[in-house]
C-alpha cells in the first residue's frame, strides 16, 4: 500500500536528480589543495579537463595522452580518478550509461528505468539462485553505490574511502610544507601539468606536426610524477600502500557498476526467460519436448526429473522448516496418526500392521495364525526368532515397524528438502 502523506507534493514537483552529493564530497577532497604550491590535485583536474575538452586532438590522441598519464603512478592520479567517478555517476543519472540497442531508431533509457531494473534484480536473484543479490554482486550498491555514498560510509568501524583519501592528501600537504624535496616534487608535477595545459591551448585546426611536442609535454608530466612518488614514499609511514588500495576500491567499484548497468537489460531478460522456461515443466508434453531439444545436460536433468521431484514436495514439510528434523518427524507422525499401534501385547494389531508394511510379503497370510504371521514377518525383516516367545517377537517387530515409519518420514523429508533446494 502506497503512503499517501506527501504524495501530492511529489506529483506537483520534479525530483531534480543529480550527483551533487558526490560532487560535494569530491570538492571536499579537492579543497585540500589550496593552490599555494603544496599540493597537485587541482592541476590534475584541470589537465584532465583540458585534454578531454580540446577541440583539435582526435579521440585516439586524447585516449593515448590520458592513458599515458594514468599509467604513471595511477594511485597519484587523484584528479583523474575523482573526475571519472563524477562522470560515471552523471551517466547513470542521465542514463547514457545504458547502450542504445537500435542505432537507427534509438530509444534512450531513463534513470527511472535503471532504478526499476535494479529493483527487479533484487527479487529475481533470490528466486532463481536462492542467495542474496549481494552474493551475485548484484545488490543495489553493486549497481548504484557511487550514487549511494558508498565512498562516504562503511558498515563497520573502518574509515570510508573518501575520508581516508582526504586524510592522506592532508598528510602529503602537511609534509610538503616542511620538506623541501617533497615540496619541489609537487611544484614540478603541477608545473608539468600546467605546461601541458598551456600547450594544448596553442594548437589549432591548421596546426601541423605537434605530436612530438605533445609527447614531450606528456612525458615530462610522467617523469615528474615518478619523482613525486619517490618523495611521497619517504613520508614517515609511506602512504603509498593506502593510496593504491584506495585507488583500487574506487576504480573497482566504478568498473563493477559499469559492468552491471551496461548488462542490466540482458541480465534481467536471461533470468526472466529461465523462470518462464521452468514454468513450462508443469505441462507434461512441453516438459518432454524441452528435455529433448535442450542440449545442456543440466536442463535435460531438470525437465526429465521434474515430475519425480515434484512428487517429493509436501506442504506439510514446508511449514516446519524452522524446526529441527527430529521435531518435524514427530509432528508429521502425529499428524499421520502414527504410531498406530503401541501395545505389543495386542498381537492382532501388530499382525495387522505387519500386513500394511511394504517391506513384508504377506501372500497367503490369511492361511496363517496371528502368531505365525508375526513369526514370518520377523523372519522377512531379519529379526531373530529362535528361542523367543511370541510376545518378545511381537515387541521387537513392532519397534522395527514403528522405526520404519519414522525412517520413511525422514526419507520423505529429505526428498522434499532436496526437491525444494535450488541447485
Amino acid at each position: 500500500m502506497t503512503v499517501n502523506k506527501g504524495l501530492l507534493s511529489l506529483v506537483e514537483n520534479t525530483p531534480n536528480f543529480s550527483n551533487q552529493a558526490l560532487e560535494n564530497a569530491v570538492n571536499d577532497i579537492k579543497a585540500v589543495d589550496k593552490d599555494d604550491g603544496h599540493q597537485f590535485i587541482l592541476s590534475q583536474f584541470m589537465v584532465d579537463e583540458a585534454i578531454r575538452g580540446n577541440p583539435v586532438l582526435t579521440t585516439s590522441q586524447k585516449n593515448d595522452v590520458l592513458e599515458t598519464l594514468y599509467a604513471a603512478q595511477p594511485h597519484l592520479q587523484i584528479g583523474r580518478i575523482l573526475t571519472d567517478v563524477v562522470r560515471h555517476t552523471a551517466s547513470i543519472i542521465d542514463a547514457t550509461i545504458i547502450p542504445l540497442e537500435d542505432i537507427e531508431n534509438p530509444v534512450a533509457s531513463t534513470f527511472l528505468e535503471i532504478l526499476q531494473n535494479v529493483q527487479t534484480v533484487q527479487g529475481l536473484v533470490p528466486e532463481l539462485y536462492g542467495v542474496t543479490p549481494a552474493d551475485k554482486s548484484r545488490a543495489v550498491n553493486d549497481h548504484l553505490g557511487t550514487l549511494n555514498n558508498i565512498f562516504l560510509t562503511t558498515v563497520d568501524s573502518s574509515e570510508p574511502v573518501f575520508t581516508r583519501l582526504k586524510r592522506i592528501m592532508e598528510l602529503i600537504d602537511t609534509n610538503s610544507r616542511g620538506t623541501s624535496a617533497l615540496n619541489l616534487a609537487i611544484s614540478n608535477a603541477a608545473t608539468a601539468n600546467l605546461n601541458l595545459r598551456t600547450f594544448l591551448t596553442t594548437i589549432t585546426d591548421d596546426s601541423t606536426d605537434f605530436q612530438e611536442t605533445l609527447d614531450n609535454r606528456v612525458n615530462s608530466v610522467v617523469g615528474m610524477f615518478n619523482t613525486l612518488q619517490t618523495r611521497i614514499a619517504q613520508i614517515p609511514g609511506d602512504p603509498t600502500t593506502d593510496l593504491v588500495a584506495i585507488k583500487d576500491e574506487i576504480t573497482n567499484q566504478v568498473s563493477l557498476e559499469n559492468r552491471n548497468l551496461v548488462s542490466l537489460d540482458d541480465y534481467i531478460t536471461a533470468l526472466s526467460d529461465n523462470i518462464s522456461f521452468a514454468a513450462l515443466a508443469e505441462d507434461e508434453t512441453l516438459r518432454g519436448l524441452v528435455a529433448k531439444v535442450a542440449q545442456n545436460k543440466q536442463w535435460q536433468t531438470y525437465f526429465e526429473n521434474y515430475n519425480n521431484e515434484k512428487e517429493s514436495l509436501n506442504p506439510i514439510y514446508a511449514t516446519n522448516t524452522d524446526s529441527d528434523k527430529s521435531s518435524v518427524i514427530d509432528r508429521v507422525l502425529t499428524d499421520s496418526g502414527l504410531p498406530d499401534v503401541t501395545d505389543a501385547t495386542d498381537l492382532s494389531a501388530v499382525a495387522a500392521k505387519a500386513q500394511r508394511d511394504s517391506r513384508i510379503d504377506t501372500a497367503n497370510y490369511d492361511r496363517l495364525t496371528i502368531e505365525q504371521q508375526i513369526t514370518k514377518s520377523c523372519e522377512q525383516l531379519g529379526i531373530t526368532t529362535a528361542n523367543r516367545t511370541i510376545t518378545a517377537l511381537s515387541s521387537t517387530l513392532l519397534r522395527n515397524m514403528n522405526q520404519h515409519d519414522r525412517d520413511e518420514i525422514a526419507r520423505q523429508l529429505d526428498s522434499n528438502e532436496s526437491a525444494d533446494t535450488l541447485s
